[in-house]
């Protein structure tokens, strides 16, 4: 049997929501029902997408990796209607985004220069805020749509959300560190280790919450606001950090090699996604940028 979009739309609530419950309560579905989907999209699969305890769910590491391909296939079907249901004729108006720090440089750069081949008519307005106050604006109908982490919105329940990638935690070291040359890092490895923290979104609450399950308090070395800051100083040999796999790249900006490695354990994800306010009907620029978002998934 070949799992269906239905299963899928399933397993990514309950990844987004963290619970079965909470899942379902968002779909306007019995839990029953979301239960079963997964139960069939794991027997399809072959292998096991959450790990069940008495307090809930947690995805597993498999989950993880097909999490990231179960919301490329929701998007690009999310697409293929949409560009069936466009307009013949060229988009015009206004579009008001909102963007956190992380998404900024990662995500927005790459989505705003499509759109605006795609959409020339269409006057482009972007504000850099917090996740928590890009929220209030979106609810206050002040923007058309927010790309930022989804992972931990305040306000879900009056938002809509389209997931665009899900990007793991892993561990950034210099060149020579200890640790480079293990085959598996757990992070009780990273016990002493002198950490260079990101201030950026919700990233230094979750290092330092998954250092803190150590049972000591994190040696934090340094924090910064700067992704280029994190690169060098830990290029340099001055600690190293967890980051999402979103933002590494090999190479500081003084052209010092970083090495980077997956780290065992049940690790949170950072989900990227484009939020809008739920019911409120969008902009033709606004479902436009939707799509154009949407097709670069597939690319």
């Amino acid at each position: 049997m070949s799992f269906t979009l239905r299963q899928l739309q399933y397993f990514v609530a309950v990844a987004e929501h963290g619970s079965v419950s909470h899942a379902a309560q968002a779909l306007s579905i019995s839990q029953s029902a979301v239960t079963e989907a997964v139960k069939d999209l794991e027997a399809d699969l072959g292998v096991r997408l959450f790990d069940r305890h008495a307090r809930g769910l947690a995805i597993t590491h498999k989950g993880h990796q097909f999490l990231r391909h179960a919301a490329a296939i929701l998007a690009g079907v999310s697409s293929a209607r949409r560009a069936l249901a466009d307009e013949a004729e060229a988009v015009t108006g206004r579009l008001d985004l909102g963007v956190t720090s992380l998404t900024a440089g990662y995500v927005l750069s790459d989505l705003l220069a499509r759109f605006r081949r795609a959409n020339p008519g269409v006057e482009v307005g972007a504000i850099e805020e917090s996740g928590e106050y890009l929220e209030h604006l979106l609810i206050g109908g002040e923007l058309d749509v927010a790309v930022m982490v989804v992972s931990g919105l305040r306000e879900r329940g009056a938002l809509q959300v389209e997931m665009l990638s899900v990007s793991p935690y892993r561990l950034w070291m210099p060149i020579g560190h200890r640790l480079t040359g293990q085959e598996s890092i757990a992070v009780a490895d990273l016990s002493g280790e002198p950490l260079i923290v990101l201030r950026a979104d919700e990233i230094e609450e979750e290092a330092v919450k998954m250092l803190g399950a150590l049972g000591a308090r994190p040696r934090v070395a340094f924090r910064t606001r700067s992704v280029e800051a994190v690169r060098s100083l830990v290029a340099t040999g001055a600690g190293v950090a967890l980051l999402p796999d979103l933002v590494y790249r090999p190479w500081s900006l003084e052209g010092d090699r970083i090495e980077s490695r997956d780290v065992s354990g049940a690790l949170p994800v950072v989900q990227v996604g484009m939020v809008w306010r739920k019911g409120s009907p969008l902009s033709p620029a606004a479902r436009a940028f939707l799509s154009v978002a949407q097709a670069s998934q597939g690319r």
